[in-house]
This record gives structure tokens, sequence and C-alpha cells, in this order.
């Protein structure tokens, strides 16, 4: 990393620590402990994993300079990070000295803290014992730090959308009659990472029945001419940020009833985008999208939200769905993904992520979107 990339990233990550300290004060919050995983990631740069030896990001409301506890053997694992360059007192330990205390220590004073929602309960727990107190969750204070996403960020989704996008291209190449789910997942696998993402970090392919069981990966099923097929993949782009997007293929000629219904499906997805701007609450997006599959007779089939905020994580904050009426801003990006599920017949996804911008909102994923025939 040159001396300049340094810079700006150690003054990206100071600005995130000093809106989560400016944030804990709002809430009368003495300290945030951040575990490892996409919080201390968003916040540091570390990549650190989370072993039971604990390591933690103590992040003060005011006063003390922020601290990484960390066993001194996983102390390599720091030289991912801006902690150097952010001036983090480094609290190493070794077996023997209880880490939790070492904790305590790093604060000098008040037992009003907040941890990230990944922290185990194996670290949960003693840390509770330290404090004598139970901490709260940091969600509150996090997912106002992270849901906005800086210029860097909305880069990194738009290069991970493109790069699914390439995916959805080729999946004509492996998608067709009397091949199972399992096969044509597995190409399409191969082809995640060939196309620039770091990993695979989901891949549905659920045909006929199959796909009317939203989150049901992929199976023995051997796809069969007529059937209609969900395809549901994604996965992180360096420096993290997930892709995700779901189309809808049918293999050969469709059913025109099932044709007509996944027409439907289409103008509630497109109907869903085009409400989302500044100033709107998430339900409303969220009703978008519901009203006009409840009109056309499908608000049964519909049986989940309409998206979910990503970032760092797959799934994260902003939820778009009934009852959440958190208002939007430029810079959040989340799924726009509503379905409809017919068990023991059929279902059918559309999904593109989007990002907030000052007027409307702009997709990252432009393959098209109705009913594809492979």
């Amino acid at each position: 990393m040159s001396g300049t990339q340094a810079r700006f990233e150690a003054e990206v990550y100071g600005q995130r620590l000093e809106r989560a300290a400016e944030l804990l004060r709002t809430a009368h919050l003495d300290a945030l402990l951040i575990s490892p995983g996409p919080d201390l990631r968003y916040l540091i740069g570390s990549r650190a994993q989370s072993f039971e030896r604990l390591t933690c990001l103590v992040v003060p409301a005011s006063g003390e300079t922020p601290s990484v506890v960390i066993p001194k053997m996983e102390l390599a694992g720091l030289a991912d990070s801006a902690a150097d360059e952010l001036g983090l007192q480094i609290l190493d330990w070794t077996d023997g000295i209880d880490p939790y205390l070492v904790v305590k220590s790093a604060l000098n004073a008040g037992a009003r803290v907040a941890v990230d929602d990944a922290m185990p309960a194996l670290h949960l727990l003693p840390l509770a014992a330290a404090f004598n107190a139970l901490p709260v969750s940091a969600t509150p204070v996090l997912r106002q730090v992270r849901m906005r996403k800086d210029p860097s960020e909305i880069e990194a989704l738009r290069r991970a959308g493109a790069a699914i996008d390439r995916v959805h291209a080729r999946v004509g190449e492996w998608l067709r009659a009397g091949r199972t789910e399992n096969e044509v997942a597995a190409d399409i696998t191969e082809a995640i990472v060939a196309e620039g993402h770091t990993e695979a970090a989901f891949v549905i392919v659920g045909s006929g029945p199959t796909g009317a069981n939203p989150h049901k990966e992929h199976t023995e099923r051997r796809i069969e001419s007529g059937d209609v097929v969900v395809v549901d993949i994604g996965g992180p782009v360096e420096p993290g940020y997930y892709s995700d997007s779901t189309r809808t293929y049918v293999v050969g000629e469709p059913d025109p009833e099932i044709a007509a219904a996944i027409a439907v499906l289409e103008r509630a997805q497109a109907a869903a985008v085009a409400a989302v701007r500044p100033g709107i609450t998430a339900e409303s997006v969220d009703a978008a999208a519901r009203d006009i599959l409840a009109q056309a007779g499908f608000g049964d089939a519909f049986i989940h939200r309409t998206g979910h905020g990503i970032g760092l994580s797959v799934h994260e904050e902003p939820y778009i769905v009934a009852g959440n009426d958190i208002v939007l801003e430029p810079g959040m990006a989340f799924s726009i993904e509503p379905g409809i599920y017919f068990p023991g017949q059929w279902g059918a996804r559309i999904e593109d992520i989007v990002i907030v911008t000052e007027d409307g909102c702009e997709s990252v994923n432009h393959r098209p979107h109705g009913l594809t025939a492979v």
C-alpha cells in the first residue's frame, strides 16, 4: 500500500471512528466494543478472525484513544488494518491474562458499553461479568454509521454489480433440460470467481417446485423443459463489498399463465425501484411492490420483505419491509427483490441492488428483468 493510499484510508477510518464516538455520546453510552467481523472491517479495515481468544476494538465515547485488545499471537493479523496509521493503542495479551479486564482497563470510567451483534456469547458473557452489567446492542449506533455509503463504497458496489451481471449474462451456457440444479450451480460458482469475486457467497438455482422455496439453494433435481428457474447469486468483490442479484429463467417455452404472473412481478419490482428517493420511508418502498402484487391476487404468494441493505455484509440495514419507518437518505444501498411462490409448483424473484441518490436511485444491476428464456 502506498503512503498516499494509507493516509487516505486512515482519514476515512478516522472519520468513521469519530462518527461512531459522536453517536455513542448521543446515545449516552461510554464505549463501543467490536469483535472481528464486518463492523471491525468497516471501522479500521481489519480482517481479523474470531477465535476463542478475545480480539476487540474498544471505541470510547470521549477522552481515551481507541484501543485494540488482541492476543499477542494474533498481532500479525492487524497488518492489513489501519491501526498504525490511526494511532490506535495496541493492548496485546498472552494466555494467563484476563483479556476482559484488559478491555475494562482501556476505559477510565463507566460501564455503559455496547457490543456488535456478531460478538459470540463466549466473549459477551465474560465482558458482562467484567463490567458487572449486560452490554447493550450497538446496532442503533453502527447502522447510522454504516447505512450511508461513501463514494468509495458506492464504487465498490458498482463493481460488484457489474461482476454479477456478467455471470447472469452467461447462465444460458449452463441452464438446460436434463442437467441437475447442482450441476448448474457448480458452473455458476466457478463463473462468480472468474468474473471478479473472491468467492461465491451463495448460489441458488431453484427449478420448478424447488424455486417455490426462496432460500433452497440447489438439489439433485433434474431440470425439465418448461421449468421456471430462480437464479439468486452473489459474493464479495474486493475490498469486500457484496453483489446480490436474482433473475428468473424459463427452459424452453413458458406456460402463458406463468409468464403473465411473472410480468406482474416485473411491474411490481419496477414500481418499487421507481419509488426509491430521499425522504420516503423503507416501508413505502415495500408497499409499492406489495400493493401491485396484492391487487393482482398474488398478495399471499409474496412471503418475504422487499429488500435488505448491503455492503460489507450481504444483509444489513436498512431493511425494506412493512413497519420500518426509517427515512431513506442518499448513499443508502439495498436490494429490491419481490417474489411470488407457489409451493409444489414454481417460484419467481427479480432482484437489483439500488443506491439512493439525491433525487432518486441508481441501480448497479442492468440485466433484463422479465422472464428470460434459455
